[in-house]
């Protein structure tokens, strides 16, 4: 029996993760075919996985009930487990108790994969834009919500392109370095968990950090900042902030099948 037809599921998608991402940018007119090629490849393995795959039991409500702020110094909203990482891209699992998010944020030229196995998530997805969104663009404007003194000239023009949710029969989403690159994932009616793919990963010594973002709408637009947003796309204006208060991540051991790479 060929060796891949042994491998387990996560393995398979280590090793095509492996693939689609080993070239480095800029890439040919014919590699970039094959990259797209690749991607869709991967993007259906990880349609596959389910909590099972990964010997990951899906936890219920009563075994992490929704965080409170009393609570927060003790128990993390969000859990990580790393399964693997190289050069190319990392892997690894987030468990959201239920009624915590991962708050907006970017991935600064990242693709990323994400496919969830337990539970519900809504994901809001928005888009830089690139003209007539810099400094100076938002003068004269009255936002919805308060504004730090001095930050009008931080704000960036931004679209809302999507607001869905997602379950563990859904496949997987897929975000680019220009398309859906800042997302919000909420954990909807309980825990939720889901396995994520970032290529490559994070790296501050080569300019990918991971920036937060607080949502500012104009008064009168008649958008309103939420899970379930109307009609996107739609245009709001983002401000960078620090991490959330509110916001951190734990980490426990993977209990899955190993990857090699």
């Amino acid at each position: 029996m060929p060796l891949d037809n042994m491998a387990s599921l996560i393995q398979k998608v280590a090793n095509q993760a492996r693939t689609t991402f080993k070239a480095a940018a800029p890439l040919s007119l014919g590699d970039r075919v094959t990259f797209h090629e690749n991607l869709a490849n991967l993007k259906g393995l990880l349609g596959e996985v389910r909590a099972e795959d990964l010997n990951i039991r899906p936890r219920r409500s009563a075994d992490s009930p929704p965080v409170a702020p009393r609570q927060r110094q003790s128990r993390p909203p969000v859990t990580y487990m790393h399964i693997s990482e190289t050069e190319g891209f990392s892997m690894g699992v987030f468990l959201l108790d239920g009624g915590t998010c991962i708050p907006l944020h970017d991935h600064p030229g990242m693709h990323g994969l994400l496919k969830v196995i337990y539970g519900k998530v809504q994901i809001q997805c928005f888009d830089r834009l690139e003209k007539g969104d810099g400094p100076g663009a938002a003068s004269g404007l009255e936002f919805s919500s308060p504004l730090p003194q001095g930050q009008r000239e931080a704000l960036r023009g931004s679209v809302l392109r999507s607001s869905h949710q997602f379950d563990e029969a859904h496949g997987a989403c897929v975000l680019s370095p220009d398309r859906d690159n800042l997302h919000e994932i909420s954990a909807v009616d309980g825990p939720a968990a889901f396995l994520d793919v970032l290529a490559p990963p994070y790296c501050s010594a080569e300019g990918r950090d991971c920036h937060y973002y607080r949502v500012l709408e104009v008064s009168g637009s008649g958008g309103k900042a939420g899970p379930e947003p109307a009609q996107p796309p739609r245009h709001v204006w983002l401000l960078e902030v620090p991490q959330p208060v509110d916001f951190w991540c734990d980490a426990e051991p993977y209990p899955g099948p190993p990857v090699a790479l």
